[in-house]
């Protein structure tokens, strides 16, 4: 009995003399900028595939022209979005007109993008209908959509 409570004790020890080593070892590689110990560098095994990349920012800003990019995306697939623009859609009592936009209210995301009038989904814009909540994603989609705030 006291032989297994003095093995299991030196068992855990090991673990845990093994788990500061591994702890250490790995927060050397973080210190390292992903270096090895030795100073050589951890290298890819891989580059990266075509829909593993990153895609270029796409900032929907307000602008007098329009500014619409089409791009070849996963199964052959066009997606076009916009860049430009200061045209919305804007569903007034169940019709949809069009509208000139001046200027970004406010966004949800963060005060600083209202600043640049960046427009995204959730953003309270001033119109010339009156102020309007852009209800869809314009950088996924070619277009602007709104429905108007009763003040």
């Amino acid at each position: 009995m006291l032989f297994k409570i003095i093995a299991d004790f030196y068992v855990f020890c090991r673990i845990t003399r093994l788990n500061k080593i591994y702890k250490a070892y790995f927060q050397t590689i973080n210190m390292n900028h992903g270096r090895k110990i030795t100073g050589g560098k951890y290298h890819a095994n891989r580059k990266k595939k075509l829909y593993e990349r990153k895609s270029q920012d796409r900032h929907v800003v307000i602008d007098r022209e329009t500014r619409i990019k089409t791009l070849r995306v996963r199964g052959g697939n066009n997606k076009t979005f916009i860049l430009k623009t200061n045209v919305a859609n804007i569903v007034v009592s169940g019709k949809a007109k069009k509208a000139e936009i001046t200027n970004v209210e406010a966004t949800p995301q963060n005060m600083f993008l209202a600043r640049q009038n960046r427009l995204m989904k959730g953003s309270i814009i001033e119109t010339s209908l009156g102020k309007a909540r852009i209800t869809n994603r314009p950088s996924q989609e070619g277009m602007v959509n709104a429905v108007l705030i009763k003040q």
